[in-house]
């Protein structure tokens, strides 16, 4: 899915002027890539047109069109930042794409069907890994890689390598990746021990690949 994003360019740094830019209903960004002069150049956008996308069946890896005076690259986001408490949009980067070059991206895996080694077997469906890294051009990106277990017996799994037939992109995820298979019920183990940090101070979370970068760095 492609979806167009309109934004400005912005003048304004450091921490008070973004907290001004919030309160002005504007998200305080960057836009990587391009020319070598306008490697990180500031922007700002409608946070809830981003909170939108991003909540979309193609989430993060949407191919967006970013209206930005007088020009209209093709971005996609690089990651974001969210309140931990109000779960509010703090920060946005974006990064531009070439159409005819191959990306790396993360998709969710979907599951199809119902396996008759569960229903009929007594068997516990395992869904082992619920992403995968696929290498694709931007316009090929899939929404999820949809796996069919209506197959799946007792003590049978699939892997990605038994997914990847006529598709448009390449595993970066090992093909050997063991995706979901069906297991024999056994006793539940115990809880896992809880409540760890739970007195860390909340700070803002980052989603996306990557450290988070302070937004005066990021803005130099």
């Amino acid at each position: 899915m492609e979806v167009v994003l309109e934004a400005v360019k912005r003048d304004r740094f450091g921490k008070n002027e973004a907290g001004r830019m919030r309160r002005e209903g504007r998200l305080p960004g960057v836009l990587y890539g391009g020319t070598a002069q306008r490697e990180a150049l500031p922007i700002a956008v409608d946070p809830k047109a981003l909170w939108r996308i991003l909540h979309s069946e193609t989430g993060a890896n949407t191919l967006i069109t970013l209206r930005l005076e007088g020009e209209s690259p093709r971005v996609m986001v690089k990651e974001y930042q969210l309140d931990p408490v109000s779960r509010r949009l703090l920060h946005a980067d974006f990064y531009r794409v070439a159409m005819d070059k191959a990306i790396t991206v993360t998709v969710p895996v979907t599951l199809k069907g119902e396996a008759p080694g569960v229903k009929q077997q007594g068997g516990l469906l395992d869904f082992v890994h619920r992403e995968v890294e696929v290498e694709c051009l931007p316009g090929d990106i899939p929404e999820a890689i949809e796996v069919d277990i209506s197959g799946l017996m007792l003590n049978q799994g699939l892997r990605l390598r038994d997914v990847i037939e006529s598709v448009k992109w390449k595993p970066v995820s090992d093909p050997d990746l063991m995706l979901v298979h069906v297991v024999p019920q056994r006793a539940e183990a115990e809880p896992a021990a809880a409540e760890e940090a739970a007195a860390s101070p909340a700070e803002p979370e980052v989603i996306k690949k990557g450290k988070a970068e302070k937004e005066e760095e990021s803005e130099k």
